[in-house]
């Protein structure tokens, strides 16, 4: 699967250990990872001003991040019903990326409606609970 994580899921992977963490690393293993320079821009704010991460540490995971696809800042945004002009930014990058699914913590994208057709909004637990019955051998 095409999955492109938000900010809060990728922050969240690179500042702490957890679900998040192990949400990226499944993605890393097993599906294609895509983010967009407005995620990748965020991110370098919340790892720096909530997590304390060193500015080495965030030039690391730019690079890391630089290594799969980012896609470029909308010229275009959709027309979101969302109060966060990022959040807008945030779906329609997911959207331009050709991403099947949508991983995020933020309860205004997990509610979006009407949301775009070809993208499906999960939180990090849904998405691990789906990629594991993806993984079920049927029976």
């Amino acid at each position: 699967m095409r999955v492109f994580p938000d900010t809060n899921v990728l922050a969240s992977a690179f500042g702490t250990r957890g679900l998040c963490a192990d949400v990226l690393r499944l993605i890393l293993a097993e599906h294609e990872l895509l983010t967009a320079e407005v995620v990748v821009g965020e991110l370098r704010d919340v790892l720096a001003r909530k997590f304390g991460v060193p500015s080495a540490t965030i030039r690391e995971i730019e690079a890391f991040l630089g290594g799969y696809h980012v896609e470029p800042s909308p010229r275009d945004a959709l027309n979101l019903k969302l109060r966060d002009r990022n959040d807008v930014l945030v779906v329609t990058s997911a959207v331009n990326a050709n991403s099947e699914i949508l991983i995020t913590g933020d309860r205004e994208l997990l509610q979006l409606r009407p949301k775009p057709a070809t993208l499906q909004i999960v939180d990090p637990r849904a998405f691990w609970n789906l990629a594991a019955a993806k993984r079920k051998p049927e029976t």
